[in-house]
């Protein structure tokens, strides 16, 4: 573990730990561009080979904006109670994917739904940047 702290005292994640996090979990929110406006949407994912994967329903909002585009991804798990927890946040390009064996591939990791349509598209968001920070009990 780390014994570095940002200003606030919360314990700043190297990448190889947030990348662990991000693996534990499948519940996350992305942050995208739609008309210039920003939203934050919740997804279902996986971490694979450090791309952080979800589907989404061919020709709505979110496949739209997530086609070759930057966008923030974040994931967190907190405790009111306690005041512990930690966030990470990863700033990287949204590709949707498209090569038959990159989809074969990872269909085997099991991505799941946040909403099941038809037709969907597998979207593959690059770990470019990635921070994460933990906050103890004071």
């Amino acid at each position: 573990m780390r014994d570095t702290f940002d200003r606030h005292g919360l314990e700043l994640l190297d990448r190889d730990e947030c990348l662990d996090l991000l693996s534990r979990s499948t519940f996350g929110r992305i942050g995208v561009t739609f008309g210039a406006l920003p939203a934050v949407l919740p997804v279902n994912y996986r971490l694979v080979d450090e791309q952080i994967v979800f589907k989404t329903g061919h020709g709505t909002k979110l496949d739209a904006a997530t086609c070759n585009s930057i966008v923030a991804f974040e994931v967190d798990d907190i405790d009111p109670m306690s005041h512990t927890g930690w966030s990470v946040m990863v700033t990287g390009e949204a590709r949707k994917v498209t090569d038959a064996a990159e989809l074969t591939a990872l269909q085997a990791a099991q991505v799941p739904h946040w909403a099941q349509t038809d037709i969907e598209e597998t979207v593959s968001v690059a770990t470019t940047m990635v921070t994460g920070r933990r906050i103890g009990p004071p």
